[in-house]
């Protein structure tokens, strides 16, 4: 059964006389009445009724009418969308903060991919002061950005899963036989810690005190580059987990106790105008977390 003969018979259906049906579709009234009557030897039923030039839909001719008009709806609307997917191309600026949850992000960026082959995604590691710089110059269309952060102005979805707070620490150091590191631990330690804005707030939060008992002698913006300040004695990297792979390295992950965990959102503009890349990616996201999208401008 093709397309093609659904659409002959849709037309007979529409003007109920094969050479009206034929001048409509361009082609020779002997073509459409054979296909019809190839269509009904294929089904095994008559479609119609016919009385000299008159024809009329029997009651499986009807049945099969509503069943080919959906058919027919269905394949056009998928070959529209295969049109529409081949015809969006442009590219993606995203700033990322460093956190597991990005593989979220990179999965979608995958299905993306496949539907819309001709859109090519940025990802710029960053934290979140540079993300809300980047975005409000439009050099970033998105920003993965860890919580807390002032998200005043920004649209927001969440993403799943959360990030443990912990300290990274040589091997050969004092607290590397620790299950667990708390405030006490760090007292009088030199701690390198992260640049963005909040995360000062967030520990004075965690060890309940508005002055720490450790000394903050560096800050960082990437994990990989406090790690190398660890490895060479600066002094110990707060940050979360999964990010820094420490087997057959010289450093080991201890998560905080009491228990601190961070959590990550997808951040753009309130009110800014999306390309048709950067709406392709927020919807094929937000339909892989089955969130619905904020309202915006579009």
């Amino acid at each position: 059964m093709e397309l093609r003969v659904l659409r002959y018979f849709q037309a007979v259906v529409a003007e109920l006389n094969i050479s009206r049906a034929a001048a409509r579709l361009h082609v020779s009234q002997p073509t459409i009445s054979r296909q019809l009557k190839d269509l009904e030897d294929e089904l095994g039923v008559t479609l119609f009724e016919r009385n000299g030039r008159h024809i009329q839909l029997t009651s499986s001719g009807e049945y099969f009418a509503t069943q080919a008009n959906q058919i027919i709806a269905l394949a056009d609307k998928t070959l529209a969308n295969i049109n529409t997917a081949k015809q969006i191309s442009g590219t993606v600026e995203l700033g990322s903060a460093e956190a597991r949850s990005f593989l979220t992000i990179a999965q979608s960026i995958k299905k993306l991919q496949r539907h819309y082959p001709k859109i090519k995604t940025n990802v710029i590691s960053s934290n979140a002061n540079q993300i809300r710089t980047n975005l409000k110059s439009g050099n970033f269309d998105f920003g993965v950005v860890m919580e807390p952060t002032d998200k005043h102005d920004l649209n927001f979805i969440q993403l799943p899963g959360e990030s443990r707070w912990g300290l990274l620490v040589p091997r050969n150091s004092p607290l590397a036989d620790h299950d667990h590191i708390t405030l006490a631990d760090l007292e009088g330690q030199n701690i390198i810690t992260s640049a963005q804005h909040g995360t000062i707030n967030q520990l004075q939060e965690w060890y309940g005190e508005s002055t720490p008992k450790f000394k903050i002698v560096a800050t960082y913006n990437l994990l990989y580059n406090a790690s190398l300040l660890v490895s060479a004695g600066v002094g110990y990297a707060l940050g979360v987990d999964g990010i820094i792979n420490t087997n057959q390295t010289d450093l080991t992950f201890i998560p905080l106790a009491p228990r601190l965990t961070a959590r990550t959102s997808l951040v753009w503009l309130k009110g800014q105008r999306l390309s048709e890349a950067a709406h392709a990616f927020l919807t094929q996201l937000a339909d892989d977390l089955q969130q619905p999208l904020p309202a915006m401008h579009q």
